[in-house]
């Protein structure tokens, strides 16, 4: 992973005004082999992220977990004490993450849930339960981010870690500080901007 500061830029005269959210198409699971590739485990290598972000026995929101290309190494990382809180809106998405990991040993580290469009709408049971939260080229598919954001935070134990990073060719650089003015505003602290690769990525903390 490629952890380089992303510099500020100042804006002024037109470019002050808030850059406004682009609701993309949801990635088809119909795709789904796209998104594990080995060429994207080497570029992205997701077990060094795991690494960085999650201690064993840690519970982890993967919220766009896809076909489980995060979520495989985080369980391995959370351990038998842990668990990964795996979130997708396409039920086809979450089968093929549940195949994968009955294959691989670690179903039993993993719980799956199926979102709406407009909420996670986990149980309020998991309020403050989670360690770690991410969201990985995920929130541009997402219709309310700020709405995301506030669930998030509830979900999240206080000084709890969230891992943002967006597609640079998906969302702007504008539109990534106006998404993380709201995350702030739903009461998190921006601790590292960088980039993920060629990728926006911030590390963001639930206030205490």
């Amino acid at each position: 992973m490629v952890r380089t500061t992303e510099p500020e830029r100042a804006d002024t005269g037109d470019k002050a005004r808030k850059e406004p959210h682009h609701h993309h198409e949801v990635f088809s699971a119909e795709k789904a082999g796209q998104l594990d590739t080995r060429f994207r485990r080497l570029l992205y290598r997701p077990d060094i992220l795991a690494e960085r972000l999650v201690k064993p026995g840690d519970n982890i929101l993967d919220f766009g977990c896809g076909p489980g290309f995060f979520t495989r190494e985080f369980a391995k990382r959370a351990g038998d004490n842990g668990k990964v809180i795996a979130v997708d809106l396409q039920e086809g998405m979450l089968r093929i993450l549940k195949e994968k990991m009955e294959h691989e040993g670690l179903l039993h580290r993993v719980v799956i849930h199926q979102c709406r469009p407009d909420s996670i709408g986990l149980p309020p049971g998991y309020d403050g339960t989670v360690d770690v939260a991410c969201a990985i080229f995920v929130v541009h598919e997402v219709p309310n981010p700020a709405k995301l954001f506030f669930e998030i935070s509830r979900l999240l134990r206080p000084g709890g870690l969230f891992f943002y990073t967006e597609p640079f060719y998906v969302v702007s650089g504008r539109e990534f500080r106006e998404h993380l003015k709201e995350a702030e505003t739903a009461g998190f602290e921006v601790v590292e901007r960088h980039l993920f690769f060629l990728n926006r990525a911030a590390h963001l903390r639930k206030a205490v």
